[in-house]
């Protein structure tokens, strides 16, 4: 677990690091890079790359955005005819087959790059060790770089949807120091700072999509877009709506602000369905014994590229997921605040576990002071 405070340089939510050697300054410069396409590269996934001959950098790249160029394809046009011969530090295996980009590997053989350290082997059946091997073959050097911790945490989301096909689902919650997510009349604005609110919008804006539940929509109507946060694209808004209840006067019906999925149960009325088209909107049938098949809608969701979807709704969409095992990360901001009362929910919902020994573990990746609030993020040890 690390500790955070406030103002303390981060890379992927994790304290960045002292580097010591030399490959783990120039690594640290490429994960730095990969960085900068947060939120434009899904489904692929974040690189940076840096060449280097001696101690001179001689050209870096990022992957900017999905479609775009690769990162090693960008700092090999820096280099030029001065990278035959030199060594590339890469964030993730060089990719070996065509896509909408040709193969990165075969630039770097026939430009002559001496040696590539990757700080991670990219799981992706097309690739997967065959970016190393087709290296080795033409006499490249492949070798295993520093920082795969970091690169990995980087990449968490399209290293997950790569193997599964589902996205990576991140549950961020707002609470009180006694953990409560609303008074016991359901008001929960604010309980977090401001300071929260915006690194939530960050969050909300690397995301492919956005989750809430019904109940959301009809206490809060939030419009689930982007806020103070530029150069972004909007993610998809799902709303999990065994009935179809969202109103189509309600702000995640205005489509022309964001595209909006409702994901309903077999029994949600056709006028309801109908009518939210008509919006724009939507509507999905994934029925479950009434209500809406959340693992089969993760897998839709999956199939349509959606590789990072953060879920923002209360203690019944949450209580759903979390008893499915969709969960694959929580972020929870703690006021510092006291809201109190056995009415008052708390963030998950349902009857709960009948003894601490049947309780979830947890493992705490990072405990970081934002504002006032104190930001808690932890990974489900069930994983």
């Amino acid at each position: 677990m690390q500790l955070i405070p406030e103002d303390t340089a981060t890379l992927a939510g994790l304290r960045e690091p002292v580097p010591g050697t030399r490959a783990e300054r120039m690594m640290l410069r490429a994960i730095r890079l990969a960085e900068k396409g947060r939120g434009r590269t899904s489904p692929n996934p974040m690189v940076g790359a840096v060449i280097v001959r001696g101690d001179e950098v001689i050209g870096e790249g990022y992957h900017d955005h999905a479609g775009g160029p690769h990162a090693e394809v960008v700092a090999l046009g820096q280099a030029g005819d001065r990278a035959a011969g030199a060594v590339m530090y890469v964030t993730l295996e060089p990719c070996s087959h065509h896509g909408r980009t040709p193969p990165c590997v075969d630039s770097l053989i026939e430009v002559g790059v001496a040696e590539v350290v990757m700080a991670l082997r990219d799981p992706n059946p097309l690739v997967d060790g065959r970016g190393v091997g087709l290296l080795e073959e033409h006499m490249v050097k492949a070798t295993p770089g520093p920082y795969g911790e970091i690169a990995a945490r980087q990449n968490e989301c399209y290293l997950k949807w790569i193997v599964t096909g589902l996205p990576f689902v991140t549950l961020k919650m707002a609470l009180s120091i006694d953990g409560k997510v609303a008074t016991r009349t359901g008001e929960s604005k604010w309980i977090s700072s401001e300071a929260s609110r915006s690194d939530v919008q960050r969050m909300r804006a690397a995301s492919d999509a956005v989750m809430v539940g019904i109940g959301t929509v009809v206490k809060d109507n939030p419009r689930l877009t982007l806020r103070d946060v530029e150069g972004t694209r909007t993610p998809l808004r799902v709303i999990v709506d065994s009935l179809a209840r969202t109103p189509v006067e309600s702000n995640v019906a205005r489509t022309d602000e964001a595209p909006t999925m409702v994901a309903a149960a077999a029994a949600a009325p056709e006028d309801s369905v109908r009518a939210l088209e008509r919006r724009g909107v939507e509507v999905v049938r994934l029925d479950k014994r009434g209500k809406v098949d959340l693992f089969a809608l993760l897998a839709l969701l999956g199939e349509r590229g959606v590789t990072a979807l953060q879920v923002e709704g209360g203690p019944e969409l949450t209580r759903g997921l979390w008893e499915e095992g969709l969960v694959d990360k929580l972020v929870f901001y703690f006021a510092p605040k006291v809201i109190a009362g056995c009415e008052a929910p708390g963030p998950v919902g349902g009857a709960g576990v009948a003894c601490v020994e049947e309780s979830s573990a947890l493992s705490i990746a990072a405990v970081q002071v934002v504002g006032p609030d104190i930001k808690v993020t932890a990974y489900p040890e069930r994983r």
